[in-house]
């Protein structure tokens, strides 16, 4: 597939309101923008787990207390819309013991793959509201596909109870072996001396893995081939075998495959150094004021009471504070956070803002 070309430039820093660089909660990108321009949002919604996030959301069950009388009643099932063994799916993992421990209920992981996460979705969205089928929403589900598909089956706002966001992952830059760059350098300068005949993998048309391939290349002036791909271990899986030149992966499978010499890790969109790969560079610190990676949460049926959202989020949080889950976390380059139902559903709204202009200059539109 041949390169979407680059529009009209994003709007101005200011439009966001953003001036910290430290405390941008978006991981999904910040082209365009100088480095010292980098930054997270006020009042971030993702920031690591405080203590009076924790006393807020403990101090809102009591009111809550007629409508959980029962809940769980039964097993609480949660769609991953993607296949299994991408990070979402790994994470999610991760935190369903703690939560069937906290909820006295199994807490079951169902994958149902396919349109960019659409599918699982749209079956969610028509599930009944009572808190036992669940999402895990991501900036492709809840802000990128309402802008790329026409005919979506579901409205991201109106279809959905927010419950928390609990995780960002930030991206890896790899490439193949043997493609001939030794950093991010050599890799633009190799790029710009082939046009049009680098490829790149993505975990298919409009998601992030994408439009952050994108984003660099409006950025430095590139022209790649898209390969896109049905999910991030296929996609992968064709860059280490040779099949594709290059992608954005999240950090914690990139990790894994160069330290199997699978791939090498050129540097990273997180706005800082990851623990798990402490030598390895931001594209910031390089030069190239790309920030890439996503952020993924949970969220119910439109109608699902708030009682039941406010007990979701609080469980989840008090999960999230546990040193043993926020290292295996940090074991996958994850990044915890955890917000209340309306700073979830705030989030959700100004990424989807965020990412509109984005798609736009892309003029992607998928039936």
């Amino acid at each position: 597939m041949a390169p979407l070309s680059p529009g009209s430039p994003a709007p101005p820093l200011e439009a966001c309101g953003i001036d910290n660089k430290n405390s941008c909660p978006t991981i999904w990108f910040c082209a365009r923008m100088a480095p010292s321009k980098t930054h997270r949002a006020r009042n971030d919604p993702m920031a690591p787990i405080s203590r009076r996030t924790l006393l807020g959301a403990a101090a809102a069950l009591p009111l809550a207390a007629p409508a959980l009388a029962a809940y769980p009643e039964q097993p609480v099932r949660v769609v991953v819309p993607w296949n299994a063994g991408g990070l979402a799916d790994v994470l999610i993992r991760i935190l369903a013991q703690p939560l069937s421990a906290a909820l006295g209920q199994s807490v079951v992981i169902e994958n149902r793959p396919g349109a960019n996460g659409a599918v699982g979705t749209q079956a969610v969205a028509r599930a009944a509201p009572d808190g036992h089928t669940l999402i895990l929403a991501n900036a492709e589900t809840h802000a990128i596909n309402p802008l790329i598909y026409p005919r979506l089956a579901y409205n991201a706002v109106s279809d959905f109870t927010p419950v928390t966001l609990f995780a960002r992952g930030p991206f890896a830059l790899i490439l193949r072996p043997g493609l001939g760059a030794e950093d991010l350098a050599g890799f633009l300068g190799l790029v710009r001396s082939r046009p049009g005949q680098v490829s790149f993998a993505s975990w298919g048309i409009g998601s992030t893995s994408h439009l952050a391939m994108e984003a660099l290349a409006q950025q430095a002036g590139l022209q790649m081939l898209h390969v896109p791909f049905t999910g991030a271990a296929p996609a992968s899986t064709a860059v280490f075998g040779g099949q594709v030149d290059c992608m954005f992966l999240n950090a914690g499978p990139a990790e894994a495959l160069a330290r199997d010499g699978k791939a090498r890790i050129l540097a990273l969109g997180a706005a800082e150094r990851l623990d798990l790969l402490p030598n390895t560079p931001t594209m910031i610190e390089l030069g190239v004021p790309v920030e890439s990676g996503n952020w993924f949460g949970l969220l119910g049926p439109a109608r699902m009471p708030a009682s039941i959202a406010q007990r979701l989020a609080t469980v989840m949080a008090e999960a999230l504070a546990a040193p043993a889950l926020r290292a295996a976390f940090r074991g996958q380059a994850a990044i915890p956070a955890a917000t209340s139902p309306e700073e979830t559903g705030r989030f959700i709204a100004q990424d989807a803002a965020r990412w509109a202009s984005v798609v736009r200059d892309l003029n992607i539109r998928l039936e």
